[in-house]
C-alpha cells in the first residue's frame, strides 16, 4: 500500500522553490550557497528583464492586463528601495532574483507569484549577466578612448622630441617620443575592436530557453529582445542555459587590456627611476617610503602592474570553471560572477587612473636625447646607407659591426669617427653619412609607412586625432 500524501508546512514549503522539500536548509547550507552578497548589484538588470518579461506575459494574455500592471509597479517600487538604501537583501532567499521575486510577492500579493511564468533561474541570470556586460563593455570602450586622448595628447606635445627606442631593454635606434606614444595608442585602439567585437555576442537576448528545454507557453521572445534592446535572440535553449562564452571572451578583453597597462606601466617605472630619468611622474601620483624621507614610490603603475594578476586570474578561473561542464545548467555557474565583476571593475579603475597619470606626466626631453648619443643607435643608418650604395644587406652589416667593434675597442662612438676613418671600413662612404648618423637623421630617415621620421608620425598623430575627435560627436 502506498503512503498517503502529506503537504509539508515547515520553512521548505516557503521557499520560493520548497514544494517538494520535508526538511529545513541548514543554515550551513544557506550561507554556503548564498550569492545576494555580490550579484545583489545585478538588481537593475534584474528588475529590467522582469519588466520586459511581465510586460510580455501579460501582451500574449499569459497573465491578466492588470496583473501586469501590478508587477510593473510592483518593480519601480522595490527599484526605488533599493536606490533609495531601504530594501533589506535576505542571505536565505540566496540571490538577487528570489530576493526581488519575495518583495514583489509580498508588495502585490498573488499577482506577484506569477512572474516568473514561462522563465528559470537559469535564463534569468544569463539574461542578467547579458544586460551586465554590454553596459560594462560600453563603459570600457568609453575609457579607453579617454586613454587614448591622454597619449594623443602627450605626443602632440611632445612632438619632435628624441628617445631611445629599445629591444631587448637595449639601446636600438632613435624615435620620436610621439611614435612611442601612439604606440600604446594602436594597443588599446585592438582592445576598443576586441570589445565591440564581444558586445555583438554579448547582446543576444537568452530568456525564453527557461530551464534548458524552452516553453510550451506561448511567448514572444523577440517582443522582450525589442523592449530590452538586443538585435537578437539566442537559437539553442540548451546553450543558452549552459553558455558563458560571452563571458569569458569579455574578460578575456579585460585581460589583454590589463597586459597593455601592466606594459605602460612597467615602462614608467623604469623611466622614471635615477637609471633613466625620463619620464617625472607629479607628486600627486606617488607615495613615499615610512623609512626613507627622499623616496619617491611609482606606487600607482607598480598597483597597475600588479592588478594584471587578478585579471589574469579571473579569466584562468572562468576558463577551469567552464572545462568540465556537461550540459545544461550547473550550479557551479554561480562562481562566474565575481569574477566577471572583478575583473570589470578592476580594469575601468586602472584605465581611468591611467589616462589621469598620463595626463600630469612630464617627459625629460633634454635627458631622452642624451641617452640617444651613447649606444650606436645609428648602426642601422649607416647599414642602410651602404645598402644605397649597392652593397648587400648583410655585407654591410658586417662592414657596420666591424667599424662598431673598433669603436668599442677605441672607446669611441660612430659619430666620433672622421670620413677617412669610416672609409677603412668602406670606400663608398662619402661626407653625406654624417647627416644620418645623428638622431635628428636617422629618424627623418624613417619614411616607412608606420615608421618614427617626423612626417609619418605627424600623419599618424593627425589622423587620431581626428578619430578621437568624431567619436566625441
Amino acid at each position: 500500500m502506498s503512503k498517503p500524501l502529506n503537504n509539508p508546512t515547515d520553512q521548505a514549503s516557503q521557499k520560493l522553490w520548497g514544494g517538494r522539500f520535508t526538511e529545513r536548509t541548514a543554515a550551513t547550507v544557506e550561507a554556503f550557497t548564498a550569492s545576494i552578497h555580490f550579484d545583489a548589484r545585478l538588481y537593475r538588470h534584474d528588475i529590467a528583464g522582469s519588466m520586459a518579461h511581465a510586460a510580455m506575459l501579460a501582451k500574449q494574455g499569459i497573465i491578466s492586463a492588470e496583473e501586469g500592471r501590478l508587477i510593473g509597479q510592483g518593480l519601480t517600487d522595490i527599484l526605488q528601495e533599493i536606490e533609495a538604501g531601504r530594501f533589506i537583501f535576505r542571505p536565505e532567499l540566496e540571490d538577487i532574483h528570489m530576493n526581488i521575486e519575495k518583495a514583489l510577492v509580498d508588495k502585490i500579493g498573488s499577482a506577484g507569484e506569477k512572474l516568473h511564468t514561462a522563465r528559470s533561474r537559469n535564463d534569468q541570470v544569463a539574461l542578467d549577466i547579458r544586460l551586465y556586460l554590454r553596459e560594462e563593455t560600453d563603459r570600457l570602450i568609453a575609457l579607453l578612448s579617454g586613454l587614448q586622448r591622454a597619449f594623443v595628447a602627450q605626443a602632440r606635445q611632445n612632438l619632435g622630441a628624441i628617445m631611445p627606442g629599445y629591444t631587448h631593454l637595449q639601446r636600438a635606434q632613435p624615435v620620436l617620443v610621439s611614435h612611442h606614444l601612439l604606440a600604446y595608442y594602436e594597443m588599446f585602439e585592438r582592445d576598443r575592436d576586441r570589445l565591440l567585437d564581444c558586445r555583438k555576442r554579448i547582446n543576444v537576448m537568452p530568456l525564453g530557453a527557461a530551464a534548458l528545454a524552452g516553453t510550451g507557453l506561448p511567448i514572444d521572445r523577440e517582443y522582450v529582445a525589442r523592449e530590452l534592446g538586443f538585435p537578437t535572440i539566442t537559437a539553442n535553449s540548451m546553450d543558452t542555459v549552459g553558455d558563458r562564452d560571452f563571458a569569458i571572451e569579455f574578460v578575456s578583453c579585460c585581460a589583454i587590456i590589463q597586459i597593455h597597462l601592466s606594459r605602460l606601466a612597467e615602462e614608467l617605472v623604469l623611466w622614471s627611476s635615477q637609471e633613466f630619468r625620463f619620464v617625472t611622474l607629479a607628486d600627486s601620483f606617488c607615495t613615499g617610503s615610512s623609512i626613507m624621507p627622499q623616496k619617491k614610490n611609482p606606487d600607482i603603475p607598480e598597483l597597475i602592474r600588479g592588478k594584471s594578476g587578478r585579471v589574469i586570474g579571473s579569466l584562468m578561473a572562468l576558463l577551469t570553471l567552464l572545462k568540465g561542464l556537461p550540459l545544461t545548467y550547473n550550479r557551479d555557474l554561480q562562481e562566474d560572477k565575481e569574477q566577471i565583476f572583478d575583473a570589470a571593475d578592476t580594469v575601468s579603475h586602472c584605465l581611468a587612473i591611467s589616462a589621469e597619470m598620463l595626463g600630469n606626466l612630464t617627459f625629460n626631453r633634454d635627458r631622452m636625447m642624451q641617452a640617444t648619443a651613447a649606444g650606436f643607435l645609428t648602426a642601422t643608418d649607416l647599414a642602410d646607407y651602404l645598402v644605397g650604395k649597392q652593397i648587400p644587406f648583410r655585407t654591410a652589416h658586417g662592414i657596420v659591426g666591424n667599424a662598431v667593434a673598433a669603436c668599442v675597442a677605441a672607446g669611441k662612438e660612430l659619430t666620433d669617427l672622421s670620413l677617412g676613418e669610416l672609409q677603412t671600413f668602406s670606400a663608398v662612404i662619402a661626407e653625406d653619412i654624417f647627416a644620418l648618423l645623428t638622431p635628428e637623421g636617422s629618424s627623418r630617415s624613417r619614411l616607412s609607412f608606420g615608421g618614427t621620421s617626423p612626417t609619418r608620425v605627424s600623419e599618424a598623430l593627425a589622423k587620431a586625432e581626428q578619430t578621437l575627435a568624431a567619436r566625441s560627436l
